[in-house]
Order: structure tokens, then C-alpha cells, then sequence
């Protein structure tokens, strides 16, 4: 194909070379010779267009110029030329001549390809007869070996059937043997391998086999067992086993009989040997499971001489706790989960003790303790299981099953170690209908203790009002009970085995705080008359305490768990926008978001209410301070002793007495964002109301700054090291009437004459003004009426 594409391409060259006059032939030749003496300098665009006299009058004019000197070169330039035209012909004359051979020879190779590719044809076509030819004559040949090599495999079947068949009565005369001489560690060895050979089997579709197999595990697993459980009972009765009182665990555990070595001795070598049958009765033995509807986590079976120990036990426990007994009653759930507590207490010290070394001895990782716990835990489940559907829409008796479950728990993983990976009652509790009775009833009962929380007299009065360093918060008894009961709510569901079960729990913790804020907002409605009233300042309080508490328990590594899984729910549900998922996802923020920024609004509104009633009350007395006659007032010269103004008693004494009374019944933070609050507007009023509505002579202006800096500020000296720096408006307009004359003559021409310019700024800097503009301190000095007379 190459070659194909060379002949086509290739005889274009001349074809089209020739087919043009000599004038155009001579033209390419000088400009090929030209380009030749040039070098690599480029060729113009003139010259590309056929522009060629004007090219040649360039390269002329560069050569040779107007130095008729130059004029000399002229023959060597003629010859470097002729000489460039000859080579350049001898190229053409090559290629012309060697165009023609290149196409001979591409047609002689093409002629030899097909002549390859026809022979190549003639031999497939030969081969393919011979094949089918031999495909005809072979198949009765591969009929017959194909019926052969069924027969070989369907003999090779039988064999290997037999082989296992008689593997498997080999087994089982040996442990026939080894039972007739009582040699029973060997024969419990030999049904280990036959269980072993089991499993392999289970792949086969061998029915027949697999059952002959199954029934001859069964067979002798039955019999050894019978045989070992009744020596292990027999040295567990020798043990005193059962442990049914702790009396009872403490007199085996000192006790020391002439024979004890002997019957620890047999106990390890039964244990080991009840141990070796544990694969079989996994394959014979149908585990007991509750429904699926628990959810419980997969797990192995109690291993085998843990279920013969637990067998006295859950045979007392069936006694007593399922049909007629008295001590079968559907409201005392406390019992039998005490007794199953106790059972696990009693035999602690003697299976850490005892069995757990035996255990480890053979290399099991089994945890004697925790097994012989959770065999009596599945007791309670079971039991659990029965019970709950009988008193599901009882509230009383179900919530004071869930109360002792609770408690049982919490004394099973923090007394007994009992791991949370394990089956236990919250799963049963976590069951879909027990479960939203349990929210319904925990719903219920919270809501009651609300009610009562908020009628009782001492609501809103702190259990630690008389200790002074306990009470810093001043919390309401309402709220500090509120907040404790949502925190048991916590501690109840903490432990729930998955994540969307505690996340319910979540959102009706979060009902029930925004429902105590609504009930909180309905009080503070009643008391608004009253805003500076002691219930309006409890009811802030108590606000407050519910925000912190919550933004608190954001940071707790329970909450940052639930906020991740919180996450991942919404991000399947598409429920949240991309910026709240984003805030989410780095902690920005928490589950109880809404519910702090619902509570800060509304702790935010109350005091807002209380710093415009103060402020109104201060406004009301301090008419009489506004028309004080602050330019008519004695200069500080005139005066023996600077005193405060009759006019700012009422004003100041309004105040104080406010302060004092809102310290007292807010707590600090609060308080501290009360008294900002009012300052800011005070600073504001006594700036625009009293002093940008009045002129001041040099007496009222030095009366207003005693009044202000040795009367008012003073007042908040008790919260702050500086009050004067929240009366900014207010310090730095005493600042400015109380400059002496030349000073404020002089800070007046530069404030006229360099308005908006940094050194008008400097000077103000320089006399402490940082708050007002420029154009507030030129309203400030007229303001003034001390002036000296300068003819205007």
C-alpha cells in the first residue's frame, strides 16, 4: 500500500513541471539560484506572489548599491549563479529520470504480492478439504472414545464414593475401638477429623453420601457426648456447681478437699475433651435464635462445656421465670434480671480462675467469663422476648421494664466487662414496635415531668441561691431539672446498637427543648409587664443555661459521632443544602444548632426588653439633667468644691439602684450584656439628647465633666476596669468643650483649614478624640460660648 500511495503521489512532480512554458521554467530557476546565494534569509511576500523584478532589484541593490566599486563582484556573482543553475538542473534531470524506475519496480513487487496471495488461496483451499475429509473419517472414532472416556469417569465417580465411604467407616471403627478400650481422648480426636470430613463434603451433590455422613457424625457425637457430659456433671456435682448464693462461691473458693488436685485434674481433661466435640455439635446442632425482626449480631454458639455448665442454671431460670410460679410476675422484671446479675457474680472468680486457664492451655481464644455471661444474657432475651408484647400498651408497666433493663445493663458492661459487640436487650428494645412505644412513652412521661418541673413553687428559685460560689449562674430549678432529665435521655439511649435508633432519640430530645423554650416564651409573655421582675430574670436565666449547656454538648465526642451519622443521612436524602452539609461536615456546626440560635434569639429579645425599660425609666428622670442651664452655670474657679448636680441625682441614683437589682438576679454573662447594652445607649442619649441640645459655658462644661467622669462612670467601675471607654461619644465631647481657648482656637483653624486631611485627624488623636469625626468636633466647638472677641 505504501508503494501503491508512492505512484500516485510522486509522477504529480514532473507532470506538472512540464506542463509550463520556458519563461516560467527559467523564472523558478533564478529565484531556486537566488534563494541558493542568500542563504537562509527569507524569501518576501512579494516574491511569493510572483513578484520576482522587484526581488531581484532588492537583492541587486543589496549586493551592489550605489558604490560603483561594488560593480567588481558582478562576475563572481554571475558565476556562483550558473554554477547554483547547473546543480539545480542536474537534480531535476535525476529525479526525472529516476521517477519512472521507482514505478517499474512498485508494479513488479505488486505483481509478486498477488501472485504469493494466489497460491497462498490455492493451498487454503486444499487444507480445508483435507480437514474436513479427516473430521469425517475420525468421528466414529471420537463417538466411540467419548462413550469410553464417560464410562473411565462415571468408574472413576464410583471410586472415589467408595473411597469416602470407606474412609468414613474407617473413622468410625476406630472410634468403636478406641471406645471399647475407653481410650476416649483418642476417639473424641478421630470424630474431630470425621467432623472435619463433613465440611469438606458440603459441596458435593452427593445427597445419600452427605447423609450417610451427617448420621454417623450424629451417631458417635451422640454417644461421646452423653458419656463426657455425664462425668463433667458428675466432678461439676463434686464442685458444688451450681454457685446459687455468694456464700456458696465463697466456700468453694476456700475450701480445700484432700482430693481437690484430682478433681481439678479430671475437670481440665473433660473440659479439653467436651472441647474437641465442639465442631460436631455445631454441625448436628441447631443454634436457638430469636426472630429476625431483633437484629441481633451474628455469633458462634456457646461453646460446649460452657452449655453444660449453664444447664442447671437455665433450667432454674425456666423454673422460675415462665409459666404459673409466683415468681413469674409480668411487673417485677427487676427479679429475674437480679438473679441472672447475681449468677454472673457468683461464678466470676471461679471460671477466671478455673476455666479460663484451661482455655488458654489449648490455645482458644474463648473468654470463659463473657461466655458463660452471654448464655445467661440470651436467657434474659428470651425471657424479654415473651414479656414485652403482653404489657406493650401499659405505660406504667413498660416503662418500668425499660427502666430496670436499663439498669441492667449498665451494670453488666461496667461491673462484668460484657462487650457492646455482643447480643444484648437494647437490641430487643430496638425492635420496630417496642421501639416507637418506648419513644411515645418516654415522649409522654417527659412531657409530664415538664408540667410539674414548671407549676412547682420553687420553679424558678435556685437549689444553690444561699452558695454564692455555686450559684454563678443563678439557675433556675426548672431548667437545672429540665437539662438533667434530657441528659438521662441521653445515658437511656446512649447504648442503642445502630445509629438511625439514636438518632431518633436525637430529634425528640430536640422536640423536647424547643417545646420547654415555647413554654418558657408563654411565662415570659405573662411577665413582660414585669421585665426587671425576679420570674422575667429567671426566665432569662434559665434561657442562658439551656443555650450554654447545648453549645457544650456540641463538643462531646457522643453528639460529634451522631452529627457524622446525621451527615451521612442527609447527604443520601438530599435533604440539606450543600453550604449546611459543608458546615456540618467541618464542625462548623452541631446538631443542636437550631435550638441555640432559636434560644439566643429569644435571650436576645428579653434583654433587649429590660435595657429599654431601664432606659425609659433613666430618660424619665433625666428631663430635669436635659434643661439643666448649662450656660449660666459658676465656672470650677468660682466654686470652693465641685459637687454633682442636683438636677443628675435622680438620674444617677435611677440607674444605680437598677444595676444593683439586675446584678443581683441575672447571672454574670447576662449581666455583663445588660449593662453594654444600656451604656451604648446611654452614651448616645447623653451625647445627642443633653449635650448637642445645649451651649456650654467653661462652668457647664466642667460641670457636665464632673458630673459624667466622678459621678456616671464610676457607676460601672464595678464591672469594668475603664468604663469611660463605652461612654466614647460622651468622654471625648467633655474632652472637647473643656479645652482651654487657645487650644481650641487652634485645633478649630486646623480642622477648617485642613478638613478631611490626616493632620486634622492627628490633632484630634492628639487630645484623645478617636470616636467622633471631624465634622462632630466642629458642632462641639460652637458649642461652646467662651469665646474670646476678635472683632467678627
Amino acid at each position: 500500500m505504501l508503494r501503491s500511495g508512492q505512484m500516485d503521489e510522486e509522477p504529480a512532480t514532473p507532470c506538472c513541471s512540464e506542463s509550463g512554458d520556458d519563461t516560467e521554467n527559467s523564472e523558478e530557476k533564478s529565484d531556486i539560484n537566488i534563494a541558493a546565494l542568500v542563504g537562509n534569509e527569507q524569501v518576501s511576500e512579494g516574491t511569493d506572489n510572483g513578484d520576482l523584478s522587484s526581488y531581484v532589484s532588492a537583492f541587486i541593490e543589496k549586493e551592489v548599491g550605489n558604490d560603483l566599486q561594488s560593480l567588481k563582484k558582478l562576475d563572481k556573482l554571475i558565476e556562483q549563479m550558473t554554477e547554483s543553475k547547473m546543480q539545480l538542473e542536474g537534480q531535476v534531470l535525476t529525479i526525472s529520470s529516476e521517477i519512472p524506475k521507482r514505478i517499474q519496480s512498485a508494479l513488479k513487487n505488486a505483481e509478486e504480492s498477488k501472485q504469493f496471495l494466489n497460491q497462498f488461496l490455492d493451498q487454503e483451499s486444499h487444507l480445508f478439504s483435507s480437514i474436513n475429509s479427516h473430521l469425517l473419517t475420525a468421528e466414529p472414532w471420537m463417538e466411540d472414545l467419548g462413550a469410553m472416556i464417560n464410562q473411565i469417569e462415571e468408574t472413576e465417580r464410583h471410586l472415589a464414593y467408595l473411597k469416602w465411604i470407606s474412609q468414613i467407616e474407617e473413622l468410625s471403627d476406630n472410634i468403636q475401638q478406641y471406645l471399647m478400650t475407653n481410650n476416649v481422648p483418642e476417639a473424641a480426636s478421630t470424630l474431630v477429623s470425621m467432623a472435619e470430613l463433613d465440611i469438606r463434603l458440603q459441596e458435593s451433590s452427593c445427597t445419600h453420601l452427605l447423609g450417610f455422613m451427617r448420621a454417623t457424625v450424629k451417631f458417635w457425637h451422640k454417644i461421646l457426648k452423653d458419656k463426657l457430659t455425664s462425668d463433667f456433671e458428675e466432678i461439676l456435682t463434686q464442685l458444688h456447681w451450681p454457685f446459687i448464693t455468694p456464700t456458696q462461691a465463697q466456700t468453694v473458693g476456700l475450701s480445700r478437699p484432700a482430693n481437690a488436685p484430682e478433681i481439678y485434674g479430671n475437670l481440665e481433661t473433660l473440659f479439653c475433651q467436651l472441647l474437641k466435640l465442639q465442631t460436631s455439635d455445631e454441625l448436628i446442632t441447631e443454634p436457638k435464635q430469636l426472630p429476625e425482626k431483633y437484629s441481633l449480631p451474628a455469633s458462634s454458639s456457646v461453646i460446649l462445656p460452657i452449655q453444660i455448665m449453664l444447664t442447671p442454671l437455665q433450667k432454674r431460670f425456666r423454673y422460675h421465670f415462665r409459666g404459673n410460679r409466683q415468681t413469674n410476675v409480668i411487673s417485677k422484671p427487676e427479679w429475674y434480671l437480679a438473679q441472672v446479675l447475681m449468677w454472673i457474680g457468683n461464678h466470676t472468680e471461679f471460671l477466671d480462675e478455673k476455666i479460663q486457664p484451661i482455655l488458654d492451655k489449648v490455645g482458644s481464644s474463648v473468654n470463659a467469663r463473657l461466655e458463660f455471661s452471654r448464655g445467661l444474657v440470651m436467657l434474659v432475651l428470651e425471657k424479654l422476648a415473651a414479656d414485652i408484647p403482653c404489657l406493650l400498651y401499659d405505660d406504667n408497666l413498660f416503662c418500668h421494664l425499660v427502666d430496670e433493663v436499663l439498669l441492667f445493663e449498665r451494670e453488666l458492661h461496667s461491673v462484668h466487662s460484657y462487650p457492646g459487640t455482643f447480643a444484648n436487650c437494647m437490641h430487643i428494645l430496638s425492635e420496630e414496635t417496642c421501639f416507637q412505644r418506648w419513644l411515645t412513652v418516654e415522649r409522654k412521661f417527659a412531657l409530664q415531668k415538664m408540667d410539674s418541673m414548671l407549676s412547682s413553687e420553687a420553679a424558678w428559685i435556685s437549689q444553690y441561691k444561699d452558695i454564692t460560689d455555686v450559684d454563678e449562674m443563678k439557675v433556675p430549678d426548672c431548667a437545672e431539672t429540665f437539662m438533667t432529665l434530657i441528659l438521662v435521655i441521653t445515658d437511656r439511649y446512649k447504648n442503642l446498637p445502630t445509629v438511625s435508633r439514636k438518632l431518633q432519640f436525637l430529634e425528640l430530645q430536640k422536640d423536647l427543648i424547643d417545646d420547654f423554650r415555647i413554654r418558657l416564651t408563654q411565662v415570659m409573655k405573662e411577665e413582660t409587664r414585669a421585665s426587671l421582675g425576679f420570674r422575667y430574670c429567671a426566665i432569662l436565666n434559665a434561657v442562658n443555661y439551656i443555650s450554654t449547656a447545648l453549645a457544650d454538648w456540641a463538643d462531646n465526642v457522643f453528639f460529634l459521632q451522631l452529627q457524622q451519622a446525621a451527615l451521612e443521612v442527609f447527604a443520601e436524602n438530599n435533604t440539606l443544602s450543600k453550604l449546611q452539609l459543608g458546615q456540618l461536615a467541618s464542625m462548623e456546626s452541631s446538631v443542636f444548632d437550631d435550638m441555640i440560635n432559636l434560644l439566643e434569639r429569644l435571650k436576645h429579645d428579653m434583654l433587649t426588653r429590660q435595657v429599654d425599660h431601664v432606659f425609659r425609666e433613666v430618660k424619665d428622670v433625666a428631663k430635669l439633667y436635659r434643661k439643666e442651664r448649662w450656660l449660666s452655670l459658676p465656672s470650677q474657679s468660682e466654686q470652693a468644691v465641685m459637687s454633682l448636680s442636683s438636677s443628675a441625682c435622680p438620674f444617677l441614683l435611677t440607674l444605680r439602684d437598677r444595676l444593683l437589682q439586675l446584678e443581683q438576679q441575672l447571672c454574670f454573662s447576662l449581666f455583663k450584656i445588660f449593662w453594654q447594652m444600656l451604656v451604648e445607649k446611654l452614651d448616645m442619649y447623653i451625647y445627642q439628647e443633653i449635650i448637642l441640645a445645649n451651649h456650654f459655658n467653661e462652668g457647664g462644661a466642667a460641670q457636665l465633666q464632673f458630673d459624667m467622669t466622678r459621678n456616671l462612670f464610676p457607676l460601672f467601675s464595678h464591672y469594668c476596669k475603664r468604663p469611660e471607654n463605652y461612654f466614647k461619644h460622651v468622654k471625648e465631647a467633655c474632652i472637647v468643650l473643656n479645652l482651654n481657648i487657645g487650644s481650641a482656637l487652634l485645633l478649630q483653624n486646623v480642622l477648617q483649614s485642613d478638613s478631611g486631611q490626616p493632620s486634622a485627624t492627628a490633632a484630634l488623636n492628639e487630645i484623645g478624640i478617636y470616636k467622633l469625626a471631624q465634622q462632630d468636633v466642629e458642632i462641639l466647638l460652637n458649642l461652646r460660648t467662651t469665646w474670646p472677641n476678635t472683632g467678627k
